[in-house]
This record gives structure tokens, sequence and C-alpha cells, in this order.
């Protein structure tokens, strides 16, 4: 494995997530990868793919842009990326700030991703008043998981 492999799997994930590609940001992913994000907590077996299939498919907006990336020349990857789409249960527009961390597979494959991004913020953007009043609470915060867990296991069962 190579610094380059894994940074060409990294600006794959991202470009096709720009052009709403699920399937091409699926293959990017070993087939037992994990993934975690203030939203999306302890997602695994094949999980992360749907997730993503899911979102970008349900999407009629977004676009991102790869702000900067690397890679080591062993298993470890980074990127800083920013979303930009309409939050679909409100209509509100969102600017959402990300980091991530990756582990890779000796493919070149991701095996693990960490998402981070400022969940108070991502709140008042999507959801107006109620994430500006709640949305440093961990009742917000739960509350949006489990919808969002609900809506992923609602996706897989279609």
């Amino acid at each position: 494995m190579t610094a380059a492999q894994n940074i060409a799997t990294i600006e794959r994930l991202y470009a096709a997530m720009d052009r709403h590609d699920g399937e091409a940001m699926a293959a990017c992913y070993a087939p037992g990868a994990t993934f975690t994000d203030p939203v999306f907590v302890g997602l695994t077996d094949g999980e992360p793919q749907d997730m993503w299939r899911m979102l970008v498919g349900r999407s009629r907006d977004m676009t991102v842009e790869l702000v900067e990336h690397g890679a080591d020349g062993e298993e470890w990857g980074t990127a800083r990326w920013i979303a930009r789409y309409t939050f679909g249960q409100t209509d509100r527009p969102v600017v959402n700030d990300v980091r991530s961390e990756f582990r890779f597979d000796p493919a070149g494959l991701i095996v693990m991703q960490r998402d981070e991004f400022d969940f108070w913020r991502w709140a008042r953007q999507a959801l107006g008043p109620v994430g500006l009043l709640l949305g440093w609470t961990p009742v917000l915060k739960h509350s949006v998981r489990d919808k969002a867990r609900a809506g992923l296991a609602a996706y897989r069962d279609t």
C-alpha cells in the first residue's frame, strides 16, 4: 500500500459524493468497514456504504469541496471537506465543514472512517431555532441520531 493509493481513494470518494454517485462511494470501502460521525454512530456490516447511497440519493443539490487531504505510506489518511446542501426535512441550507480520519486495507480500501464536525453549528443551520436553542444538548443529538439510524434501517429494508 502506498500513500498515493490511499490519496487516490480519498479523492475518488469525494469526487463520487460531489456527483451523487453512491455506488462509486460504496466501492471505496472494504466489506467490513466501519463509520462514525456525530449523527451516524458505529456503522458497520455494509451500513457505511448504504448510508452514502441513501444520503447522495436523496440530495437534490449537494456539492462537495475537498479542501485538503493526505495519507501516509501505511494505513492512515485524513481529509477536510465542505458539503453544501439543503437539509431535506426543513429545506434549510447547510454548509458543513467536516474533518475525516481514515484507515485503509492493503488494497487501498477504507476499513474505518471517523468524521468530526460541529454538531451545534450543523443543528443551527439544519434545524433553525430548535437547533439554535437545543443543538448543544444531548437530548437533541440523541434524537437526531435515532432518526438518522431509523432512516438508514428503513432504507436498507427496501
